[in-house]
C-alpha cells in the first residue's frame, strides 16, 4: 500500500495513518464510472442516487474500525509491525471485494462506451472522429491493471485457504507487475488525452420522451417532405451534418425528426444521412467517368473510404469499383 521503503516510516511516524489510503481503493472505481458519464454526456449531473456509489467506503469504513481502530493502541502497532492483520483471512477478503468492486465499475464502462456509441449513431452522420476505440483500449487498460491487482489478492486468498505457502518474493513479484503496468496506463492516458480529448464528441445521456401510445409517428406526408427537401439540397453532402443542424435546415424540431427517421424509416441517423450518400455516389460513379473512387466518397460526405466502401458493398452487393464496370457494360 505505502511502498516497500516508505512502509517503515508510516509505521513509526504515522501509525495511526496507516490504512487511510486504502480508501482510494474503494473510490477510483466509482470516480473512473463517473469520470467516463460526465465525459461522454453534456448533460451529466451528480444525482442523490449517486451516493450509492459510496456503498463500498462505508463498508470497508465499518470494517477497519471495528477489526483495527476499536483495539488498544499497543496491539494495533503490533498488528502493523507484524502484518498479522494485512495478511488476515478478513482482511483478505475485504481487500479483494474492494478489487472486484473495482473491476465492475470497469466493466460498467465498457457498458456505458456501447450505449454512447448507439447515441452517436442518432445523432451523427460520421463516426470516424468520434475515435470510440481510443475510450475503449483506455478502459481495457484499467481492466489489465485492476485484475492484476485482483489476481494478487486471489493469490492471498489461496495462500491462506489451502495453506500453500509463497516466497515474499513471488507476493512482490506480482505486486510489481501491477505498478509497472499502472505506469504504461498512465503514460497511455496522458499522451491519448492530448490527441483525443480536443475532438471528443458528447451526447444527452436523457431520452426525449415518448409519445403517447396512439401516436406511433408514422408520417408519409412528413416523410415524403423531409425526403424530398434533402434530396434537393443535398445537404447530407456536409462530411460533419449532424441531427441538430438537418433539422435546423429542414425547420423541423430535432426529436421529431429523430423519431421520424426511428419509427417511419426503421435506421438510426447515420445510416439515414449515408443512405443519401450512397445514392449520390451511385450517380458520380456511373456519369463521371474522370472522377476518382477518392474523388467521390470524400465529395458525397464520407470521411472514410472503409466506410464508403462497408456501406456501398452493404445496400448495393458489390463495391463501388464493381458497380461503376457494371454501369459502363450496361450502356
Amino acid at each position: 500500500m505505502w511502498g516497500a521503503d516508505f512502509k517503515v516510516i508510516a509505521r513509526e511516524k504515522l501509525p495511526s495513518l496507516h490504512f487511510f489510503p486504502a480508501i482510494a481503493y474503494y473510490l477510483d472505481g466509482a470516480l473512473l464510472f463517473l469520470c467516463f458519464k460526465s465525459l461522454v454526456f453534456r448533460d451529466f449531473k451528480l444525482a442523490k442516487v449517486d451516493l450509492l456509489h459510496l456503498s463500498p467506503l462505508v463498508a470497508y469504513a465499518v470494517f477497519i474500525g471495528t477489526a483495527f481502530y476499536a483495539r488498544p493502541t499497543e496491539v494495533r502497532l503490533d498488528m502493523i509491525a507484524s502484518e498479522t492483520f494485512v495478511y488476515s483471512a478478513n482482511y483478505v477478503y475485504m481487500e479483494f471485494f474492494s478489487k472486484l468492486i473495482r473491476v465492475c465499475y470497469v466493466i460498467a464502462c465498457f457498458v456505458l462506451i456501447s450505449r454512447y456509441s448507439s447515441l452517436l449513431r442518432n445523432t451523427n452522420s460520421n463516426m470516424e472522429k468520434i475515435h470510440v476505440s481510443w475510450l475503449r483500449a483506455l478502459v481495457i487498460g484499467f481492466l489489465v491493471v485492476m485484475l492484476s491487482e485482483a489476481v494478487l489478492l486471489a493469490v492471498k486468498i489461496a495462500n491462506n485457504v489451502t495453506g500453500l505457502v509463497l516466497a515474499p518474493n513471488q507476493f512482490a513479484t506480482i505486486g510489481l507487475t501491477g505498478y509497472y503496468l499502472t505506469f504504461i496506463l498512465v503514460n497511455l492516458l496522458v499522451f491519448t488525452a492530448v490527441r483525443y480529448f480536443g475532438v471528443f464528441e458528447q451526447v444527452n445521456e436523457t431520452t426525449a420522451p415518448k409519445k403517447p401510445a396512439e401516436e406511433t409517428f408514422m408520417q408519409p406526408e412528413m416523410a415524403a417532405r423531409v425526403d424530398r427537401a434533402i434530396s434537393e439540397t443535398k445537404i447530407y453532402m456536409e462530411p460533419d451534418i449532424t441531427l441538430d443542424r438537418l433539422a435546423e435546415a429542414l425547420n423541423i424540431m430535432p426529436r421529431d425528426l429523430s423519431m421520424l427517421i426511428n419509427r417511419h424509416f426503421g435506421i438510426n441517423y447515420y445510416e439515414f444521412i449515408n443512405r443519401y450518400r450512397i445514392e449520390e455516389a451511385k450517380r458520380m460513379l456511373a456519369e463521371s467517368k474522370g472522377a476518382s473512387i477518392t474523388d467521390i466518397y470524400l465529395a458525397v460526405g464520407f470521411n472514410s473510404k472503409s466506410v464508403f466502401y462497408t456501406f456501398f458493398k452493404k445496400l448495393e452487393g458489390m463495391t463501388p469499383t464493381a458497380y461503376r464496370v457494371s454501369q459502363k457494360a450496361a450502356l
